[in-house]
């Protein structure tokens, strides 16, 4: 069953009327300055984000409306739901590393060489197809320092890349679909699943996603200053626009008014189709629940 608008909101307050704990992560707000600004880099600078397309124009007079419409499923806003490897890493890396984990370098760089590097049988039979002959005990020596570095990005960052708030247990998930996404012998086989809440989804889309561009908090920028650059925080995002607006922008793109006197221009924002509309709901949801700081 499909929600429709009005279903939708009457389903986020019932939601809201109540926490709903995760047994595997205690869900905190989203604070602080976004990572564009953290590294000092503004939108047009930096490739996090943007390894998406742009939304749709603003409609040319004569053309046909848009048919898009809200379409949650029922359980959209449940206490828990099932999330592989492949899902985490749609909610916390890809729109930054692409589908396929290439990323943009040279500032975003790509995750199949570094996850490749983990893997003795990966490794041996690069090495073989590089006509090198390298002893074994070097390449699980190199396989073992790949992994601790491969561990230690997921748990802190990098340079560029900002600290990742994943739990052990969603690391341990995430990695043997990096694995596979890597083309990892045996891969295929190790993968896992987990139970997080629809709040936990939220938070992953909005700290790993959102927040590279937008601060946590801030004065709601005018039209005119959203014209000149300003990006609006994430605290004043579920009061600017409904439950609606909020998933259709972010799953499929909307035109947005900017300027003096105001007028509807393409945006700057990229669209993440990747993401289902009741996950970019349950990000709406965290929002909601967990006002920014």
């Amino acid at each position: 069953m499909r929600m429709t608008g009005f279903a939708a909101v009457i389903a986020i307050a019932a939601a809201l009327s109540g926490q709903v704990a995760d047994p595997h992560h205690t869900v905190t707000a989203v604070e602080g300055e976004s990572w564009s600004n953290h590294i000092h880099r503004t939108f047009n600078e930096t490739s996090m984000g943007k390894t998406g397309d742009l939304g749709p124009a603003p409609p040319v007079p004569g053309d046909p409306a848009s048919t898009w419409r809200l379409e949650l499923s029922s359980n959209f806003a449940a206490p828990t739901v099932v999330v592989h490897g492949a899902d985490l890493y749609r909610l916390n890396c890809r729109g930054c590393h692409g589908e396929l984990g290439h990323g943009a370098p040279p500032e975003i760089n790509s995750v199949i060489g570094p996850v490749q590097a983990t893997s003795v049988t990966a490794t041996t039979q690069k090495m073989k197809a590089a006509g090198r002959d390298i002893n074994h005990a070097d390449i699980v020596q190199v396989a073992r320092e790949s992994k601790t570095l491969l561990l230690q990005r997921l748990h802190v960052g990098g340079q560029h890349m900002p600290p990742p708030t994943l739990t052990e247990e969603e690391i341990r998930a995430l990695v043997p679909y990096l694995k596979q996404l890597s083309d990892v012998p045996g891969a295929e086989k190790d993968q896992v699943a987990l139970k997080i809440s629809s709040y936990r989804v939220g938070e992953h889309i909005v700290k790993s996603t959102c927040h590279v561009c937008h601060n946590a908090t801030g004065p709601n920028p005018s039209p005119e200053q959203i014209l000149q650059g300003q990006i609006p925080p994430l605290s004043a995002l579920t009061a600017r626009v409904s439950l609606t607006d909020f998933v259709r922008k972010v799953t499929a793109g909307a035109p947005i008014s900017m300027g003096r006197p105001p007028a509807f221009y393409r945006g700057r924002m990229p669209v993440f189709r990747y993401l289902t509309q009741d996950e970019a709901g349950a990000a709406y949801l965290y929002l909601n629940r967990y006002p920014p700081k």
